[in-house]
């Protein structure tokens, strides 16, 4: 067994050799904390969930780190704007973040640091950054001297001669344009935090090498991100954390954007969809479908017909679970080990587009099994579709999925109790052969929204896709 996944820093796939044997750590670029997330930030979170999943499925001890970015010009602005505390702003937008990540099914980091609360580890890091001579101050800024690293730009890939990098606002004593700030002198109005060069706070790209030495130390396995980081973030990571003396990542993996009218989905251009709206219209597993299914690096253009469609191959998949579930009589735990063509799949650099397919054709075979009333197969094939879905974090019988649920739990059962009494009418009508009053009653509940089924164990209903 070998996991692969695409570097990008090598352009290509590697077979995953852990640093330690068992053991896996991967730092994640989390959130910014400027605004509410949207479907396509949390897509970065889901992804790397299922990367997470899959290596504790194949018995890796995972350290998972994940940043929250809580100090930036974005922020600030939002502050000056919205005439609040600057920490104000950042609280309850990462706050947004955690239950977005919690309600579409995410596993909690082992660790989600701060950047403000790492001052002290970027300070030391400035220090001997300045020291070893890849970096200095000026009118209280820190810059890092770009070309006192001849490794800089390998990751992207792209020539410093070329590269245009106006100075930013107040970015003053810059030696060369394309020096990057890892500090930023105090302006009036703005946090600081004391520091040998002058009151400041730090630039964007500092914090991630810092807390990632401070919780992975000198070199761990997998730095990921989306794919806009690339350049100008993990360059810069790249060249604070290797300057300074640490090896670093050793695989860099990145996940593609979710897209409208072919566009990065962003604030910035008006085109978000909030996760918090898109909750209150769709179930978070429907969502977690739709977002998690692609192969990580595809880009997804967001409609409302593929969400329909996610909605439609999801619901084909609970309605098997849920007919063997009455079948069976009992809960069908999920079985020991997944099938080889669905391993074999998310090892060759998390494919879950070709592991779902594999959980589809199990869920037919299944329905195959109720359909021969072969009692033991359909139980079989539940088990195999529970320990598949258990790693994409898609088992609708997960207890994760129940969390928070009992107001929904509560009306199903009223309107489950209200369909009920009508079926009874439906199955008198049927026991005296009035078959045009059965017919009636079941067009009626479909003109509802509810869709009737006839089955060995009697009538069932379930809502219509939409």
């Amino acid at each position: 067994m070998t996991i692969r996944l695409y570097d990008t820093s090598a352009r290509q796939i590697r077979d995953f050799s852990p640093l330690k044997p068992g053991c896996v750590s991967i730092y994640l670029c989390g959130a910014t904390v400027q605004a509410a997330p949207h479907i396509g930030h949390i897509r970065s979170g889901l992804n790397f969930d299922i990367m997470r999943r899959w290596f504790a499925y194949r018995g890796y001890e995972v350290t998972f780190i994940r940043n929250v970015t809580d100090i930036d010009d974005k922020i600030i602005a939002k502050a000056h704007e919205q005439g609040r505390p600057w920490w104000s702003i950042g609280y309850e937008n990462e706050r947004a973040f955690d239950e977005g990540y919690t309600a579409l099914g995410c596993l909690p980091p082992t660790y989600e640091p701060r950047a403000t609360g790492h001052i002290t580890e970027m300070v030391e890091m400035m220090q001997r950054l300045i020291d070893r001579g890849h970096a200095y101050a000026a009118d209280g800024n820190v810059y890092f001297d770009v070309r006192s690293f001849p490794q800089y730009l390998e990751l992207s890939r792209q020539e410093l001669d070329n590269l245009l990098q106006p100075s930013g606002e107040g970015e003053t004593g810059k030696r060369d344009p394309r020096d990057f700030a890892m500090w930023k002198a105090a302006k009036p109005g703005e946090p600081t935090w004391p520091t040998p060069w002058g009151e400041g706070r730090p630039g964007w790209h500092l914090e991630c090498s810092a807390m990632a030495h401070k919780y992975l130390g000198t070199a761990f396995d997998i730095h990921g991100g989306g794919l806009d980081l690339i350049f100008p973030h993990h360059e810069n990571e790249i060249a604070q954390a290797k300057a300074y003396g640490d090896d670093f990542a050793k695989y860099w993996v990145h996940n593609a954007w979710v897209t409208m009218a072919g566009d990065k989905m962003s604030k910035s251009l008006g085109n978000s969809v909030l996760v918090s709206e898109m909750v209150k219209q769709w179930r978070p597993i429907v969502l977690r479908y739709y977002l998690g299914t692609p192969h990580y690096r595809s880009m997804i253009e967001y409609s409302e017909e593929s969400l329909r469609e996610a909605e439609s191959a999801f619901a084909r998949i609970e309605g098997f679970v849920q007919r063997v579930i009455e079948l069976a009589g009992k809960t069908v735990e999920p079985a020991a080990e997944v099938p080889p063509a669905f391993a074999e799949a998310m090892d060759d650099d998390l494919g879950v587009p070709q592991a779902l397919a594999v959980v589809h054709t199990t869920v037919r075979q299944g329905n195959s099994a109720l359909a021969a009333d072969d009692k033991e197969a359909a139980v079989a094939r539940l088990a195999e579709v529970r320990a598949m879905l258990a790693v994409l974090g898609l088992d609708p019988l997960d207890e994760q999925w129940a969390e928070g649920s009992d107001q929904a739990q509560d009306l199903h059962g009223v309107v489950d109790s209200l369909v009920r009494l009508v079926l009874d009418q439906r199955e008198s009508a049927r026991a005296r052969k009035d078959w045009a009053t059965a017919d009636a009653i079941r067009d009626q509940l479909g003109q509802s929204g509810l869709v009737i089924e006839d089955s060995p164990q009697g009538p069932r209903w379930s809502l219509a896709q939409r």
